[in-house]
């Protein structure tokens, strides 16, 4: 039997709480019972998303902001039923075990009169409270003021569709190994289970609706990997036409931050002919998942824990041919998959994340051969971390040179007119890539 409604939103309400005490919701998510993570997950996801509408009707409708647990399940029921159209419960169900939820904890029950009372207000008073709060820039949005300031400058044109594409969900999308089967084989294996899917990117598919991973065809024998489309970009921009410095040699690849090893894996996929990759993580955990993600796969690179920024630690010296930096970011680009950044995030982030970044470019920059590449990316829309990045990086150097790259790949959601997405990406994450060249000698 499914968990009770009840139980799932105290859960939900302890996680959410977690997270505006600036821990991530992952790692609360893996502190719930393994049984009610998925309901719970689901919940919290969705609270996230409209958590600044949440907050602002919370705010009409208690003039004194309650104990931080009752805070959590009053705001989380109202960011989940604001609007019926989205919410995954019915309103009166949704209120009903909410109270439920605070009559069974400790730390809410003194609330409960009080959470039912706001909540009842609520459903009596909804359009007046909705068009009290429409005008407010986080409740409108459902992000930092700070957030959506910053994309108003960045992006002028495209900011609305870029807060509007961040509080959708995210699709599932599948990198084919092409080491081990094709576009062309695989799609018939989904069809056989009723499994409607697109291609996207090079060797992607998106699939129509998500599935749990573990079931689809294929992933026990390495067959595909989880991986958006945008960031399928980066292992091909690398690779074409790169060539090894002596015709012949293996093709010296690094891939500076690594972890999970996802493009890792990519780059392995992709190179043609004999190759030497190195993949480097700070991190002792998530390197062994770059190990995890290759085994699964049939791929081999070798795996070292180190920090890419101090190459004294590393590198033997060898120059590379092709350099991949996926450096550290805000993350702002993939804020469907990861609703929870845009409420972690602080603007002051941005300039310290800014600032390691180029110390990561010029750190690794004389690891590259003449002629040889570096592919700088980051999963953010903000152009402090990206064009602007790129820009000083080109101003400080006279041996690099700037190849045709795509720039901002700004989040693309579903059309809302034709029910699906308008470009040979399909939905995908926000992304910045640039390709640079070191000059000959």
């Amino acid at each position: 039997m499914a968990p009770p409604l009840w139980l799932q939103l105290q859960q939900s309400a302890s996680v959410l709480a977690a997270v505006r005490s600036g821990s991530s919701a992952t790692a609360a998510l893996e502190r719930v019972e393994a049984g009610l993570r998925p309901g719970v997950q689901a919940l919290v996801f969705h609270a996230l998303r409209w958590w600044g509408r949440g907050e602002a009707l919370r705010r009409r409708l208690a003039k004194r902001t309650p104990p931080p647990a009752a805070d959590a399940l009053l705001c989380a029921a109202l960011a989940l039923g604001w609007d019926p159209a989205r919410s995954p419960y019915e309103p009166f169900t949704l209120v009903d075990q909410t109270v439920e939820a605070a009559k069974r904890q400790a730390t809410t029950r003194a609330q409960a009169s009080f959470i039912n009372a706001c909540l009842r207000r609520f459903l009596r008073e909804r359009e007046e409270l909705l068009a009290a709060t429409a005008h407010e820039p986080v409740a409108q949005w459902n992000h930092p003021r700070w957030w959506i300031e910053r994309l108003r400058h960045d992006h002028p044109k495209a900011w609305q569709r870029v807060l509007e594409a961040d509080n959708g969900a995210a699709p599932l999308t599948l990198r084919i190994n092409a080491r081990r089967t094709s576009v062309d084989r695989y799609l018939p294996a989904l069809a056989a289970q009723g499994i409607e899917a697109r291609r996207v990117a090079h060797t992607g598919l998106q699939l129509a609706q998500a599935r749990p991973v573990h079931k689809l065809p294929g992933f026990e024998e390495g067959e595909f990997s989880v991986q958006d489309a945008a960031a399928q970009l980066a292992a091909p921009l690398l690779l074409d036409g790169l060539q090894p410095a002596r015709p012949g040699a293996p093709l010296r690849l690094l891939d500076a931050c690594a972890a999970p090893g996802g493009k890792t894996a990519h780059l392995l996929e992709q190179v043609q002919g004999p190759a030497q990759v190195l993949a480097l993580e700070v991190d002792a955990g998530r390197a062994r998942r770059i190990d995890d993600t290759l085994g699964r796969l049939g791929l081999a690179a070798e795996v070292r824990v180190a920090d890419a920024g101090r190459t004294q630690d590393w590198w033997d010296g060898q120059p590379f041919d092709g350099v991949l930096l996926d450096a550290p970011c805000t993350a702002s680009g993939i804020v469907r998959r990861h609703p929870d950044v845009r409420w972690l995030r602080r603007e002051s982030d941005v300039q310290q994340l800014a600032l390691q970044q180029a110390m990561l470019l010029a750190a690794l920059w004389p690891t590259v051969r003449p002629g040889g590449r570096l592919l700088y990316c980051t999963c953010s829309v903000f152009r402090e971390e990206g064009a602007l990045q790129i820009e000083a990086f080109l101003a400080r150097n006279n041996d690099v040179q700037l190849l045709p790259s795509p720039g901002h790949l700004l989040p693309q959601g579903r059309s809302a007119a034709r029910g699906v997405p308008d470009n040979a990406l399909g939905e995908h994450d926000g992304f910045f890539y640039a390709l640079l060249q070191k000059s000959a000698r």
